[in-house]
């Protein structure tokens, strides 16, 4: 799944510079050197992330025309600008701000704050399919071979031979294909059906193997 972003500037010199730190980022980059135009297409299509020169003509009508609709509330809004129009700036609706000339260290921190901010935003309802055994662990002495059907962030749907216990903590366990990594993760059952299908969810994560889970779904997500 490729990204997208939006630059709303004809200060030329710093769109390249934008446009080469995007690219890096894996980010697809649309130029529109009009804030008339830049609405219209905005009005007709998605993006995952807006950019926009403060200096430009015209961007505080366009900026103010968006904060009626969705848009501000569901990508991440970057500002540039130079020194004399910084306050304005800073009192946008900007998720982040950096100023005019842009420095690649800080553009390159930001926008890869942002961009972490839009993959969190997909993967937090995508729940990748994956055919792979699971083992579930009811207690010291009760483990239940269960077969995976998709995960997610917040945990998982599998198919199971018999009923999981209704209450009280589990572990799940299962290897990451395509790495040397195994997840063992706290979880509890949210349901469960008559075909024997349950959802798992984890209610305790350690960090390295949140991290761990959170890469390679974002490695599987951006590359389908």
């Amino acid at each position: 799944m490729t990204l997208s972003s939006m630059v709303v500037s004809r200060d030329w010199p710093e769109i390249s510079v934008l446009e080469c730190i995007l690219s890096a980022l894996h980010i697809e980059v649309e130029v529109e050197a009009q804030p008339s135009r830049a609405k219209e297409k905005l009005s007709k299509s998605k993006i995952d992330a807006l950019i926009v020169d403060c200096d430009l003509d015209g961007s505080a009508n366009f900026l103010r025309g968006l904060e009626d609709g969705m848009l501000l509330q569901t990508v991440p809004l970057v500002i540039f600008s130079g020194f004399q129009n910084k306050e304005r700036a800073n009192a946008s609706l900007a998720t982040f701000f950096f100023q005019k000339p842009i420095s690649v260290e800080q553009a390159v921190r930001t926008l890869s704050a942002a961009r972490s901010m839009i993959v969190d935003g997909r993967l937090r309802y995508h729940r990748h399919p994956l055919n792979a055994p699971v083992l579930l662990s009811c207690g010291p002495k009760k483990e239940i071979d269960a077969q995976l059907m998709n995960v997610s962030q917040g945990g998982l749907r599998v198919r199971l031979g018999k009923p999981l216990p209704a209450n009280g903590p589990l572990q799940v366990s299962f290897a990451l294909p395509g790495t040397k990594r195994r997840v063992k993760i706290r979880a509890e059952v949210a349901w469960q059906n008559n075909q024997g299908d349950a959802g798992i969810r984890f209610v305790s994560q350690a960090a390295p193997m949140k991290r761990d889970l959170q890469l390679w779904l974002e490695q599987r997500y951006l590359t389908n």
